[in-house]
């Protein structure tokens, strides 16, 4: 799956921080035309990510980019994909995902825009963004709507507003879209992105919200400021002390297990069985596909 464990946003239509962006070393990089962009500034956006993609696609130290697009409902939809679907963009983050024919009409545009310009078909990845209670419910289906979905992130923002409650630090009114989110995620075979700490300040607080998303299953986090890049990267990159485990792990069950025709051994006074090998496997690929990644 791919490694996505900080994607960190831009506003398009914002001319500094579009120049620095760059320079940031995140995970993906996302240029949003949607909430983060007035209307009336729809348009500069668009130009903007089109003069990024010639000028500063090559010289980025992010591993991707993304756009993320307004949703079908807007009607800005169209437009913004006619702008920005050209070589150098690795995917597009949609919006306000409320179904699977939201994704299947996603990608039969990226098909034809991919044709005409002379891209590989399949290219361009799509990433859903789970923040309705609609989109919710249709998380899974959506996820599975085409092949190019390969991560959703929940939004917590938009989820409450659609929800009628307040938004928390302590995030109880978001607990069961939250678990819900990365479970349709990792039945779909996709990465599951958590939402934004939106108390950037707070860095206690988005230690704590950060690892108990990962313990829901959350792989990477969408990020609003640069200070939460470095902590993200190391919630979300197995600890040396897990490297280890999973190595000896893997090392005792294929000599003392696989070997001699046995389903369970003992590894530092606990059972090894086939379910705790290949968690130690999925570790040891993880830490693979994040060096890939970074050397990338």
């Amino acid at each position: 799956m791919a490694v996505m464990r900080s994607v960190f946003y831009v506003p398009s239509n914002n001319e500094k921080m579009v120049t620095k962006a760059p320079e940031i070393k995140a995970d993906v990089l996302t240029l949003d035309l949607e909430d983060s962009v007035p209307p009336a500034e729809k348009p500069k956006g668009r130009e903007k990510i089109q003069e990024y993609l010639k000028t500063s696609r090559d010289k980025q130290l992010s591993s991707y980019l993304y756009v993320r697009i307004n949703n079908w409902e807007t009607q800005m939809t169209n437009d913004d994909l006619e702008a920005v679907v050209h070589p150098g963009l690795d995917g597009v983050c949609l919006a306000k995902c409320g179904s699977a024919e939201n994704v299947q009409r996603l990608d039969w545009k990226l098909e034809e825009l991919e044709q005409r310009r002379g891209m590989k078909v399949g290219s361009v990845a799509i990433q859903l963004l789970i923040e309705t209670a609609k989109g919710v419910i249709n998380a899974h289906a959506a996820a599975t709507a085409s092949p190019r979905v390969n991560s959703l992130i929940f939004g917590a923002v938009d989820y409450t507003k659609d929800m009628r409650v307040k938004l928390t630090s302590e995030g109880d009114e978001q607990l069961y879209a939250r678990f819900y989110t990365a479970v349709a995620a990792r039945a779909a075979g996709c990465t599951a992105i958590d939402c934004p700490y939106v108390a950037y300040a707070d860095t206690e607080g988005y230690d704590k919200s950060t690892r108990e998303g990962r313990q829901m299953g959350y792989e990477g986090r969408m990020l609003i400021h640069p200070g939460q890049i470095a902590p993200s990267h190391v919630i979300y990159t197995p600890s040396q002390e897990d490297v280890e485990w999973a190595e000896g792990v893997k090392k005792v069950f294929e000599e003392e297990g696989i070997a001699k025709g046995s389903a369970a051994v003992s590894y530092k006074g606990k059972m090894v069985d086939t379910p705790v090998y290949e968690n130690a496997l999925t570790i040891l690929s993880t830490m693979k596909e994040i060096a890939a990644a970074e050397a990338k």
